[in-house]
């Protein structure tokens, strides 16, 4: 069953077209994210779905019922924004009850409910703090408890890790995906940060410019995007120049079994860890540059035979020295052809 769907919708504020014919279509319990760079249009597509906005074309369903005239109280999406918006001048547990006073929920029900959340959120000992004396990840979990006490049929969660610290980040992150696996609530995470987005979802929706340029797998997105957007959003590939013949994909690199049309120019797609060393065969390079970067060293490096090629590689070997020739190949012989939109391989 679909938890959500998302039909069409289109934004426009003024001459500003913020969101293009979007239409996701969500099944019941998933967790996905939609990733794309700073004003592409993720917040403003959370808040539609809230009904905290109204869109200018298309239709949003959830549970199988359209709510396109259904106001924001009567939807079940609830949004966790990223400043929390946690009352201050009540306890943690106020904050809670808050929304369940407004639905009316009798005393005993809060109660039982406030308890659950409390427990599965882990602050039972923080029943009487005020917010300012929470630290960054304890305020993060009042605010997913008092979303989750109202039991939403969806929960949006806007950039909700981007205020914490790289450690914190990492536990809370933790601590979301289990807290959805377990509570099984349709959620829609929006983030700019594409490691955020892989390792929470089990699909990632890229908008860039407005459009959604893909909807898919965090494997997919990462290993075969479907346009050169998706691609240098995700980052750090190489592009290397070849032609198809009879099916071979041919470049500095080698040949690849691309299985495409012959006489069709195209690109190899080569993630930075899909390039590795190999100090008796490959293709001959030399480093132009390196940087270490704790857990690996990117290089930059060029191929010495004609088409001089630019590339790059991350290995975890920091020996290599900028004017240093070394050998290169392709790990694990794979690739993606852009423009084909075929994985390929490379022949033995």
């Amino acid at each position: 069953m679909s938890g959500l769907r998302i039909e069409n919708i289109c934004k426009s504020f003024g001459d500003n077209h913020v969101l293009k014919d979007i239409s996701i279509d969500i099944g019941e319990g998933e967790l996905v994210s939609v990733l794309g760079p700073s004003g592409c249009g993720k917040t403003t597509l959370l808040k539609l779905i809230a009904g905290l906005d109204l869109p200018d074309k298309g239709s949003i369903y959830i549970g199988g019922a359209c709510c396109d005239n259904i106001p924001a109280r009567k939807r079940g999406a609830v949004i966790v924004f990223q400043d929390y918006g946690l009352f201050p001048h009540m306890t943690v547990r106020q904050n809670i009850e808050f929304g369940l006073i407004a639905k009316k929920i009798h005393r005993a029900e809060r109660d039982t409910k406030i308890a659950q959340m409390l427990e599965v959120m882990q602050i039972d000992e923080k029943t009487s703090f005020y917010p300012r004396e929470l630290s960054g990840g304890q305020r993060q979990r009042v605010a997913l408890a008092r979303a989750c006490a109202l039991e939403p049929s969806v929960l949006l969660l806007d950039e909700p890790f981007s205020n914490l610290d790289t450690s914190l980040k990492d536990i809370m992150r933790e601590f979301v995906s289990g807290m959805q696996r377990e509570l099984g609530i349709t959620t829609v995470l929006v983030t700019h940060d594409k490691e955020e987005a892989f390792m929470l979802s089990t699909r990632v929706a890229v908008i860039i410019d407005g459009r959604i340029h893909q909807f898919d797998t965090p494997q997919n997105i990462y290993a075969r995007p479907l346009s050169m957007q998706v691609s240098d959003f995700i980052g750090e590939a190489n592009y290397i120049d070849g032609q198809i013949k009879d099916g071979i994909f041919s470049c500095i690199l080698g040949e690849f079994d691309a299985g495409l049309d012959s006489g069709k120019e195209a690109k190899l797609m080569l993630r930075y860890d899909q390039i590795v060393f190999d100090t008796s065969e490959g293709t001959m390079c030399r480093i132009g540059e390196k940087k270490f970067r704790g857990h690996t060293t990117t290089y930059r490096l060029s191929t010495v035979n004609e088409p001089v090629t630019q590339l790059a590689l991350n290995s975890s070997d920091n020996s290599y020295k900028p004017g240093d020739s070394v050998r290169i190949k392709v790990h694990g012989g794979a690739g993606f052809v852009l423009g084909g939109g075929t994985q390929c391989r490379m022949q033995n």
